[in-house]
């Protein structure tokens, strides 16, 4: 991901890579440490964020080796090193990894995608994705792909939870008629009286739809598996879309029909979510995609309070909390909160519960007090990495 203030820099960055290394070219007949400060400096224009931008490269015996999904930081380095005349041999594999042939695209198949930080299923859960959401596939390896989700987390998933597709593929299913599942939890029947279950379903999940009787859709996966979802718990996407808002009422009554949901690291659903998940399920629910981490959600939005002044705090602020930073070490965001009002917060710690600020209280929470840093307000403020879900079912851009 290239962050705002990194889009000045990339028009001057090519020409700083030129006089770089044209500079080094005079110096030293060994380039490996110059070309290195230069590869390193794309990164920090780039991809200074390897949870959402991939920049693996080293060079080495005059040969540049790696990986990378940022074309543009590539075709700089590459034209760089070229017009100061460095020889070397080209062993960068650029993603899409051209073994994926035209299957760059895929849709999540299953309720709730479990996605890890490295291709096996005992690696820790990075995040989850539902069932209907687009993926960007970078590569494979085994039987898991390296994929890029909506709000740009690169992780891996099973071949078991996704079905591959082309963009071709991919845009006739946008072009399908949509449904959202709207309940909590849920299920496709094999026939409409709910005899044998197809697969489950949790809230936000896409299908499309076949037909309709007078009380259910008949409807497909992704993964062209049929059957039949009741009218009561599902909306054609296009009223869903139109109904999503950010009211005070509308995100806390979402977040309140969360209450007890236990707490899973990496989860980002009704099974199971860590704090950054819940609020980004919250905010998917009425209409927004927000960035998946705490350390990145802090990033956005409008700064409210530092100082534990609740009463600047409105419905829907996220509040952080960690270690503040000191002279050794730098901040550490490590928990996130949802602001209700009356001096409480909703928050997914255990478990999804209500905690407050005021000591008389009885679910008074000493302990997030004590580590408090501040609170930003992401309601109504211009961001670039926070979209409209309007946006989900559109094409998705490695």
């Amino acid at each position: 991901m290239v962050f705002l203030f990194y889009q000045s820099m990339k028009k001057s960055t090519l020409s700083f890579v030129f006089c770089l290394l044209i500079a080094f070219s005079c110096k030293s007949p060994n380039r490996n440490g110059e070309v290195s400060q230069l590869i390193e400096e794309l990164k920090v224009s780039y991809a200074p964020d390897n949870r959402v931008a991939l920049w693996a490269i080293t060079f080495e015996n005059d040969s540049l080796q790696g990986e990378t999904d940022q074309p543009l930081a590539y075709q700089e380095l590459i034209e760089g090193m070229e017009a100061a005349e460095i020889n070397f041999i080209n062993a960068v594999k650029q993603l899409p990894d051209a073994q994926l042939g035209n299957q760059t695209k895929a849709l999540v198949t299953i309720s709730v995608a479990n996605i890890r930080s490295q291709p096996k299923h005992s690696s820790e859960l990075a995040t989850q994705a539902l069932m209907g959401t687009p993926l960007t596939v970078l590569k494979e390896d085994d039987g898991w792909f390296l994929v890029q989700t909506p709000d740009q987390y690169l992780a891996w998933v099973d071949r078991a939870g996704i079905q591959l597709l082309s963009e071709d593929e991919l845009d006739a299913w946008f072009r399908a008629p949509k449904l959202v599942f709207t309940c909590l939890v849920g299920y496709v029947w094999k026939t409409a009286d709910a005899k044998e279950m197809i697969s489950d379903l949790v809230a936000g999940d896409i299908m499309t739809i076949e037909n309709e009787s007078s009380s259910h859709y008949f409807i497909s996966l992704p993964d062209t598996r049929k059957g039949w979802v009741s009218k009561s718990q599902s909306q054609l996407w296009e009223s869903w879309i139109a109904s999503r808002n950010t009211s005070p009422e509308s995100l806390i009554s979402t977040a309140k029909s969360m209450m007890g949901t236990p707490y899973l690291w990496g989860g980002t659903s009704i099974k199971g979510m860590d704090c950054s998940g819940f609020t980004k399920t919250i905010y998917y629910l009425n209409g927004q995609i927000i960035p998946r981490d705490a350390s990145q959600q802090i990033n956005e939005g409008e700064l409210i309070d530092a100082n534990k002044n609740w009463e600047k705090l409105q419905v829907g602020d996220l509040l952080f909390f960690g270690e503040k930073a000191t002279e050794e070490k730098k901040e550490r965001v490590v928990h996130v909160g949802m602001w209700i009002g009356n001096g409480e917060f909703i928050h997914s710690r255990g478990l999804v519960r209500i905690s407050s600020f005021d000591p008389e209280n009885p679910n008074f929470d000493e302990y997030e007090f004590n580590r408090y840093l501040r609170t930003k307000r992401i309601v109504n403020v211009p961001s670039e990495n926070i979209r409209s879900v309007v946006n989900l079912l559109t094409k998705i851009q490695p």
